[in-house]
């Protein structure tokens, strides 16, 4: 299996685990918002598309800096 550039993987990496945060957090915030309501589904997935381009970007641009501090306060 060919596999992709190196530099691909801190781009990936933010776009997958922001996918999955943002998910999991607007699937329980619409829940409490509104409980098991028929259309529950669609407001799930309603509310994580409008979180989720405003979770990835943010995590692009503030990994570096996270990174940065952990190695400054971690072993």
């Amino acid at each position: 299996m060919r596999k992709l550039p190196g530099w691909t993987q801190p781009i990936l990496f933010a776009l997958l685990t922001t996918a999955f945060a943002s998910f999991m957090v607007a699937g329980i915030a619409t829940y409490r918002a509104i409980g098991l309501e028929p259309d529950f589904a669609m407001r799930w997935i309603s509310a994580w598309l409008w979180s989720w381009p405003v979770a990835f970007p943010a995590m692009y641009v503030a990994a570096p800096r996270v990174r940065w501090v952990l190695g400054r306060i971690c072993g």
